[in-house]
């Protein structure tokens, strides 16, 4: 029973942070100020972050196969490196 619940509390996380991370980015272009923008985008590679170790969580207890694991921290890897690119981008113009 609790492997069952724990197995539902990842996924519920994970789906969690997955949905996190469009919105925030959607928030932050709705909002007028580059700072604001910026703040949200921060929050959006947050969630990539905690996604990232929620994926790294389901690997090691054995609930996602290993090319699941490499394709899905391989996509959360880009979208952190685009996100930190925008950060940047809205920081310093």
């Amino acid at each position: 029973c609790f492997y069952l619940l724990k197995a539902f509390s990842l996924k519920d996380q994970m789906c969690r942070c997955s949905v996190s991370i469009p919105s925030n980015i959607a928030e932050g272009y709705e909002r007028f100020s580059k700072k604001e923008r910026a703040h949200f985008l921060s929050i959006a590679k947050g969630s990539v972050g905690e996604l990232k170790t929620q994926v790294m969580l389901a690997f090691e207890l054995g609930y996602l196969h290993k090319e699941n694991y490499l394709l899905i921290t391989n996509e959360c890897e880009e979208i952190g490196k685009m996100l930190g690119k925008l950060m940047y981008l809205h920081k310093n113009n």
